[in-house]
């Protein structure tokens, strides 16, 4: 899939680059698998800014995805759609029963394309398997942290993780970071790459474009006062304080460490820093 590119006409026109929507084969979604979507705009159920700088932006149906497909699921992809609440595209299937479905799209997948879920299922592109019956060195996406919980890792465009190793009941799987995370051999995954690839290549180009995807603009807190922000005040010197940087309400940022699962360390064999301070 290509970028589109658009002519200079305007300073953000220049260097702007848009998604190739040629893949997808119809604008039309399935209204039996559309759900209202109420923009929050970033505030809680008492009203107040838990997540800044959004707001605004164009209004969008959310799509009722199926990320765990039952076993013996044959199925057809009719179309390959587009997904504004997310990065990658969604295919439409129709199973053996006639009923309708909305799951990933992985690379290469067209309008006709196969798609069957199972133990015994063939080890093909698209088809959802056990960890167990997946051949080691193999490219997956769309994995189960719990078994029969659904798909919740691996789902972003053009990510892809590798079947590593089998150790007993576990599986050794390289994630998209570069770590090597366990997953019990009865958790699903679909074999493949999660497509529309390039969209992390996508250049904005404008404001206008930010605001109509519902992201407000953000003020650097260096150009704050200092009763607003801890990086704020000043003499009108740069911001050469030499003091590490920090959340408007004083918690350290940039390499601070945020994670509060402890309890999931135990199935992390390698952690994803370990490649970049091996690199360095």
């Amino acid at each position: 899939m290509a970028l589109t590119q658009y002519k200079p006409t305007t300073n953000g026109r220049r260097g702007m680059t848009s998604q190739d929507f040629s893949d997808i084969t119809t604008r039309k979604p399935l209204k039996s698998l559309l759900k209202a979507k109420k923009s929050t705009a970033g505030r809680n159920n008492q009203g107040r800014i838990t997540t800044r700088h959004r707001g605004g932006g164009v209004k969008q149906f959310y799509r009722l995805m199926n990320h765990s497909l039952a076993a013996g699921t044959e199925a057809v992809v009719e179309h390959i759609e587009y997904d504004p609440n997310r990065s990658a595209r969604i295919a439409r299937i129709k199973d053996q029963h006639g009923l309708y479905h909305y799951v990933l799209a992985s690379k290469g997948m067209t309008a006709g394309s196969v798609i069957k879920a199972g133990e015994e299922v063939p080890v093909e592109v698209n088809n959802r398997l056990p960890l167990a019956k997946i051949p080691t060195g193999t490219q997956i996406y769309a994995i189960e942290l719990q078994a029969g919980k659904g798909a919740q890792v691996v789902r972003a465009a053009g990510t892809k993780a590798q079947l590593m190793a089998k150790e007993g009941d576990h599986a050794l799987v390289r994630m998209p970071s570069g770590e090597v995370r366990k997953f019990r051999l009865e958790c699903m995954a679909n074999i493949g790459v999660v497509g529309n690839e390039q969209h992390q290549n996508v250049k904005i180009g404008s404001a206008g474009r930010k605001r109509r995807m519902g992201i407000r603009p953000s003020v650097r807190g260096v150009v704050m006062n200092a009763a607003d922000h801890p990086h704020g005040g000043g003499d009108g010197g740069r911001h050469g304080t030499g003091k590490p940087p920090r959340t408007p309400w004083g918690q350290l940022t940039l390499g601070y460490r945020t994670r509060r699962r402890k309890s999931t360390n135990k199935m992390i064999v390698r952690s994803r820093h370990a490649a970049k301070r091996k690199r360095g």
